[in-house]
């Protein structure tokens, strides 16, 4: 898996050290990041994933030193040192580098990580099981952000479900309303209609989550967004996870019972690429 980073103005290759062992944010957690996907020339929502990056980094007082735009111009410079179409994880990411428990904003560093990861095949799909584990709400952490700090818990989640013999965990919200999966989002098919968890502050709102809930609008798919509970994700007709490591996929096992990638799967997949093949990168 070949690997890149962009700091100081200067590209490496590999594992490239970032922090010291009195950086404020490798002991801290003062830290954000963002992903997006380069795959085939395409680079489907990547303004989009550089201005979230930005406004994460303002979430958590940074001062970031580089605008969402330049964010952008180095994202290209770095897909271009891989050979055409391949497939790509792109993560730009700020961190703090001075001060305790008192931020100092203008010590802001960025960092930009490319890795060769294809994207998972579409048709396998994944198995999932209920977390006991549960997201934060907007009163307990910084979930406007995507803060590395909230990841810990998806990770553990992670590693429970997959002791249990599953791939992937869905987490609920401090109310026990269904919230996720461990790094991506979740929807719900029922008698032709899409379903998924209203943005309350607790889930990611992803961007491919709200590209693929517009398209599906578009396409005449009615898409609620409601509170979803642990017992609708038992009795829907499809589950589907969208994000952006994967993009779309079905899952293909949930609990105990066994699941076929659906009519609503497909038309979801097939909008989501189509519009992709308008995002190229020349």
């Amino acid at each position: 898996m070949r690997t890149i980073t962009y700091l100081d103005g200067t590209w490496s290759e590999g594992n490239t050290p970032l922090m010291g062992a009195c950086t404020q944010a490798g002991w801290l957690g003062h830290t954000v990041f963002d992903g997006a996907r380069a795959f085939g020339g395409l680079i489907p929502d990547l303004s989009l994933h550089c201005d979230r990056v930005i406004r994460s980094a303002k979430v958590m007082a940074m001062e970031p030193p580089v605008t969402a735009g330049e964010v952008f111009e180095i994202i290209k410079e770095g897909i271009r040192r891989f050979p055409h179409g391949a497939e790509l994880y792109i993560r730009p990411m700020f961190w703090m580098e001075d001060g305790l428990m008192v931020l100092k904003p203008e010590s802001t560093r960025f960092a930009l990580v490319i890795q060769e990861i294809p994207l998972p095949p579409g048709e396998k799909g994944f198995s999932a099981t209920l977390s006991h584990f549960r997201r934060p709400s907007p009163e307990t952490a910084p979930t406007a952000a995507k803060a590395s700090g909230l990841y810990p818990q998806a990770t553990l989640a992670l590693r429970e479900a997959m002791q249990r013999g599953f791939e992937n965990a869905v987490l609920c919200d401090v109310m026990g309303n269904v919230a996720e999966f461990t790094g991506s989002n979740i929807l719900l098919g029922f008698n032709g209609e899409l379903h998924t968890p209203t943005p309350n502050g607790s889930l990611l709102n992803g961007i491919t989550r709200q590209r693929v809930i517009g398209l599906m609008r578009d396409a005449g798919v009615t898409v609620i967004e409601r509170a979803i509970r642990p017992e609708d994700v038992r009795e829907a007709d499809e589950i589907i996870s969208t994000g952006n490591y994967a993009k779309v996929q079905h899952i293909n096992r949930y609990e105990d019972r066994d699941l076929q990638p659906g009519p609503l799967f497909h038309k979801a997949r097939e909008l989501y690429f189509k519009f992709a093949e308008g995002q190229r990168l020349d």
